[in-house]
């Protein structure tokens, strides 16, 4: 490749996936040129025609997802932008209510997406929202999200073994100790163990100052509201240090975020998913990047969801998307978007 390509998935074709994917393309990030490709369905693109007409049309080209590599590169290369179809069936799209052909859309084009980076036809995957609950409900039962699922399928073990999802904002950087999981069972995860092999896996993929959120309110106030951050957290914060990762804590949760963005340390190690998405999506929604730590591809995606309810209606921001091809293109140039570290 002669510039980053990246392979940008539609997510729920009834959501805005579609929409912010036509929405990206020509937009320059970072002062970089990069070379989107396109993994979503064709009928889902063709319903937006009349309603994202700056869209630059003429150069799209579809491709079956089967087709042979060298097609891409030719498409690539004529300065057209290519269309792999995971679907390849004329459909009507209803957009704002998610189906059971929706559903396997969405699967379709993301196993596809994972391929292309996998066999390195483009460098990054970035992916469009989806929605767990109808893929749950149509196609996977067990399915929780783009993280655990693509971990699942290049290998990896769990959270806080291999890989960790962590949100990358302009002054907020923080990973996640597990994610979609009801809060009881995510508890039940907070053990020495995991919150030792997490500050391993953040320190391996990212380093810098790490700060690990206490459990409980003010990390326990030294035991009297609770013992398991001195049990737990503090003994693995000590093994951790040990081994020469630049880790604190337990520290109180309900002001680590903020000395985080203001430079204290440079990540903030949250013991479940709230207690670092109601940080990040307070100070940085719409504009913070979700990137898969330890996967052996660089994935990454928007902060936000499917948006049903405006779906289809040509008023989808693309400012988020943006901002994580701009991201996504400093972490192929082994840049993180604030503090030290590394990629």
């Amino acid at each position: 490749m002669t510039r980053p390509r990246l392979a940008l998935t539609q997510g729920d074709p009834a959501g805005v996936g579609p929409e912010i994917l036509l929405k990206s393309l020509d937009h320059p990030e970072a002062g970089i040129a990069w070379d989107p490709v396109l993994v979503a369905e064709w009928a889902a693109l063709e319903a937006l025609r009349d309603i994202v007409p700056e869209a630059p049309w003429g150069r799209l080209r579809r491709l079956p997802a089967t087709e042979e590599p060298q097609a891409l590169e030719e498409v690539i290369e004529a300065d057209g932008i290519p269309v792999l179809d995971p679907v390849s069936v004329p459909r009507q799209i209803a957009f704002g209510r998610s189906g059971e052909a929706d559903a396997r859309g969405a699967m379709a084009a993301l196993d596809c997406g994972l391929e292309l980076v996998r066999a390195e036809h483009c460098a990054a995957l970035v992916t469009a929202p989806l929605s767990k609950a109808s893929i749950a409900r149509h196609v996977r039962p067990d399915f929780r999200g783009h993280t655990e699922y693509l971990a699942n399928a290049l290998g990896l073990e769990g959270y806080g073994r291999d890989y960790l999802m962590a949100f990358l904002g302009a002054d907020l950087q923080v990973a996640l100790l597990s994610t979609h999981l009801p809060l009881a069972e995510a508890l039940g995860l907070v053990t020495e163990e995991n919150v030792l092999q997490a500050l391993r896996c953040l320190h391996g993929q990212a380093g810098g100052r790490i700060a690990v959120a206490g459990l409980n309110p003010h990390a326990g106030e030294g035991g009297l509201l609770g013992t398991e951050d001195e049990a737990i957290i503090r003994p693995a914060v000590r093994a951790a240090q040990a081994e020469g990762i630049d880790a604190a804590g337990p520290e109180s949760p309900d002001s680590v975020f903020a000395r985080v963005r203001r430079g204290e340390f440079d990540w903030a190690l949250a013991l479940y998913h709230d207690q670092g998405l109601i940080a990040v999506k307070t100070t940085a929604f719409g504009s913070s990047t979700n990137w898969t730590l330890g996967l052996p591809i660089l994935r990454t995606s928007v902060d936000h969801g499917t948006a049903f309810s405006i779906a289809g209606q040509g008023v989808a921001d693309v400012t988020p998307l943006l901002s994580v091809v701009e991201t996504t293109l400093g972490l192929l140039a082994h840049r993180l978007p604030r503090g030290r570290g590394h990629v």
